[in-house]
C-alpha cells in the first residue's frame, strides 16, 4: 500500500476555524445589505457577532492545534470586510453623508487604516510581544462604531440632532489614525483567565457580567471608548516612565 502524503502545516486547510472566520465574514456581509436598507441596529449587531466569531476561530486554532498560514491570512481579509469595511459603510449611510466628500474620506480612510493595520500586524507577527497590539486593533474599531449605533437612543434628542453627526465623524478619524499609530493597545493574552485568583476577583467578574448584561446597548459603547483611551494612557504615562527609568540604569551602567 502506498503511504498517504501528509501536507504540510502550513499549507493546510482546517475546516473547523476556517469556518468560523467564514461565518464572520458573513455576518459582516449581512450587516453590509443591513445598513443598505437602513437597519442600522441590525448592522450593529452584525459585526458585533462578526466580532464573536472572529474570536472563536482563534482560540478553536489554537486549542485544536490547528493554526495554519491559510486560516491566518483568511482571518485578515474576513476582518477587513467585518470590521473595516462593514463600519465604515455603515458609518457612511448612518451620519457622514451629512459631510460630502469629507465624510466620504472619513469612511474610505477607516477602511485603508484597516488594512494597513492588518498587513503590518502580519507582517510584525512573530517578531513583537504578544501582550499588547501596536495600534488600535480593527474588530475594536469596528465595534466601536457598532456599539456607537447601538448607544445613540440613549442621548437625548438634542444631541442626536446637533452633537452625534459630527462626534460620528471625529470618532471615525480617530479610530483610522490609531490602528495605524504605534500606540500600544492590551491583547487580554497574557491576563491570566484560567490561572488561579483570589475568590474576590472571581465576583468582581460576575459583578461586571451581570452589570453589561442588564444594559448592554448602554455600557457596550462606554467600554470600549474606555479601550481606546487605554492606549493613549497606557503609551504616554507607563511606556515612557519604563523607558526613561531603563535609560537612567544604563546611563548608570556606562558611568
Amino acid at each position: 500500500m502506498a503511504k498517504e502524503k501528509r501536507i504540510p502545516k502550513h499549507k493546510a486547510v482546517y475546516i473547523l476555524p476556517n469556518m468560523l472566520t467564514i461565518a464572520s465574514l458573513f455576518c459582516g456581509f449581512l450587516g453590509m445589505t443591513w445598513a443598505v436598507e437602513g437597519k442600522f441596529e441590525l448592522c450593529a449587531i452584525a459585526i458585533l457577532v462578526s466580532c464573536l466569531f472572529d474570536g472563536l476561530d482563534g482560540k478553536v486554532a489554537r486549542l485544536t492545534g490547528t493554526s495554519s498560514e491559510f486560516g491566518v491570512q483568511l482571518d485578515s481579509l474576513a476582518d477587513l470586510v467585518a470590521f473595516g469595511v462593514t463600519p465604515a459603510f455603515m458609518a457612511y449611510q448612518w451620519q457622514l453623508h451629512n459631510f460630502g466628500r469629507l465624510g466620504l474620506l472619513a469612511a474610505f480612510l477607516m477602511i485603508a487604516c484597516g488594512a494597513l493595520r492588518l498587513a503590518r500586524f502580519n507582517v510584525q507577527a512573530g517578531v513583537t510581544s504578544k501582550a499588547h497590539f501596536i495600534g488600535l486593533p480593527i474588530p475594536a474599531a469596528g465595534c466601536t462604531l457598532a456599539t456607537l449605533v447601538l448607544f445613540a437612543p440613549f442621548m437625548p434628542p438634542v444631541l442626536v440632532q446637533k452633537v452625534l453627526p459630527m462626534g460620528t465623524l471625529i470618532l471615525v478619524y480617530i479610530v483610522s489614525f490609531l490602528m495605524v499609530s504605534s500606540v500600544r493597545y492590551s491583547s487580554f493574552k497574557e491576563a491570566g483567565v484560567f490561572k488561579a485568583h483570589p475568590f474576590s476577583s472571581m465576583v468582581t467578574v460576575i459583578a461586571l457580567f451581570v452589570m453589561v448584561a442588564s444594559q448592554p446597548k448602554f455600557l457596550g459603547f462606554i467600554i470600549f471608548a474606555c479601550y481606546i483611551i487605554s492606549g493613549p494612557i497606557y503609551t504616554i504615562f507607563f511606556l515612557s516612565r519604563r523607558s526613561s527609568k531603563l535609560l537612567g540604569k544604563s546611563s548608570k551602567d556606562l558611568s
